[in-house]
């Protein structure tokens, strides 16, 4: 891809010869049609984004960083892509385009801008889910070689383009049985719903802390910056 925007290409040209220069094309079906990359202005004023998408197999690309993860992660997750494609459009179907997204649609953009997948023992996971930090980066630190942590959402990933510790994914736990990102891809596209999403099935998670992922968190007192690794809020 770097290769074609090197040579003056846009982000939407260089993700369509990306798509034909690899073993298995994004042409993923959306609708009834396959999807590509176009350039912003196909994008009618009057139509929503997620509408065009799911009507047309298009995806408007813009000429920027956000816009070119996007459509790498359409390349290698294109049917957690879809799903999400679908649930968007499904509720602007029934409610229209309203003044704010509102609870579901929030929902479904924070997993597809923010997301990364997740497959780890029970004890990370557990230790994940309750914030204990210097128990998930400390005493389990051992059981991390035995995770598998992907970042999905390309908010997340422009995010990272200028690390800093407060970057925080919503995680999202893969099933232990699925192996290649094929598997993790047909297991979240198949496990998503609107009710699971709006029950916020996440856990948080600053991605410079995990081990090996930034040399600053083997830095003493790295983990006890609680504006970052904040506490787990209790119930009233």
């Amino acid at each position: 891809m770097g290769s074609h925007l090197g040579q003056g290409a846009s982000v939407a040209q260089a993700l369509n010869a990306l798509c034909g220069a690899m073993t298995q094309p994004a042409g993923q079906s959306v609708g009834s049609r396959q999807v590509r990359f176009v350039e912003q202005a196909e994008l009618p004023a009057e139509q929503a984004y997620e509408t065009f998408v799911f009507e047309t197999g298009a995806v408007p690309t813009r000429h920027n960083l956000h816009d070119a993860f996007n459509g790498l992660s359409w390349l290698h997750f294109p049917k957690t892509k879809r799903r999400l494609n679908q649930l968007q459009a499904s509720q602007i179907a029934r409610d229209g385009i309203l003044p704010t997204r509102g609870k579901i649609r929030d929902a479904v953009t924070v997993f597809d801008e923010n997301a990364a997948f997740l497959q780890a023992p029970d004890a990370l996971w557990d230790a994940l889910v309750s914030k204990q930090w210097h128990v998930l980066f400390g005493n389990l630190q051992n059981l991390w070689p035995q995770a598998r942590l992907v970042l999905f959402g390309h908010a997340l990933l422009e995010k990272l383009a200028e690390p800093r510790p407060g970057i925080t994914a919503h995680v999202y736990r893969v099933a232990p049985q699925t192996d290649s990102l094929v598997d993790w891809d047909s297991f979240v596209a198949n496990d998503l719903s609107l009710e699971k999403l709006a029950a916020k099935p996440f856990a948080h998670l600053p991605v410079l802390g995990v081990p090996g992922w930034w040399q600053a968190n083997r830095e003493p007192g790295f983990y006890d910056d609680v504006a970052v690794f904040r506490p787990l809020r209790r119930a009233a």
